[in-house]
């Protein structure tokens, strides 16, 4: 296993599962990274035809709400994010996607610079498919500030409330990675 491939393994190795599926996304990807290094996009749109990706969810913590754009090829309310580069930190990518997708420096300050999530899945949209890997990384941002989304990437962007989201076209595990977060968000400010 090179450094960039084991990196990676030590990130997923860490992550504390919310339920069975997720722990069947890790154990099939620690199982994946054991057997191979060909793990990141080298070619669009799929080669390899499973590889890594960093979603970067932009999150409000105070109004409790997250900020999702509906992705132009997938047709889905997703949050920013896109492929890790061959030998980048997935960190690094998430980063550097909140710089492209939405021009900001990321503040990973609402759960850490870890990833709080991890989902292996199918992808959808005008393409044959092919299987993301998905690092789910959290980053700050303020309900009351205007963000403008990559518009190649991004037709609308939209912010949702976490405690009442309920959208059969996000990310088909979107509703699990918001019951994950949920319990790490202050408490909701009572209505006056």
């Amino acid at each position: 296993m090179n450094l960039a491939t084991a990196a990676v393994a030590d990130i997923v190795d860490a992550i504390d599962p919310l339920d069975e599926l997720e722990r069947q996304h890790i154990a099939e990807t620690l199982a994946w990274l054991a057997a191979t290094d060909d793990v990141f996009r080298r070619v669009k749109p799929d080669t390899p035809p499973r590889h890594l990706v960093s979603y970067v969810v932009l999150v409000d913590p105070q109004t409790r709400s997250v900020l999702l754009g509906r992705h132009r090829l997938a047709g889905l309310w997703l949050p920013t994010g896109g492929h890790i580069s061959p030998g980048e930190h997935p960190l690094t990518a998430a980063g550097r996607e909140a710089a492209e997708e939405l021009g900001l420096d990321a503040e990973f300050t609402v759960t850490g610079t870890e990833p709080l999530f991890l989902t292996v899945t199918t992808t959808v949209g005008i393409d044959s498919g092919h299987e993301d890997v998905s690092l789910w990384y959290v980053i700050r941002g303020d309900r009351t500030r205007e963000y403008t989304l990559d518009p190649g990437e991004f037709s609308a962007s939209r912010w949702w409330e976490i405690d009442t989201f309920d959208r059969t076209d996000a990310d088909p595990h979107f509703t699990r990675f918001l019951a994950k977060l949920e319990p790490l968000l202050p408490e909701p400010m009572p209505d006056r």
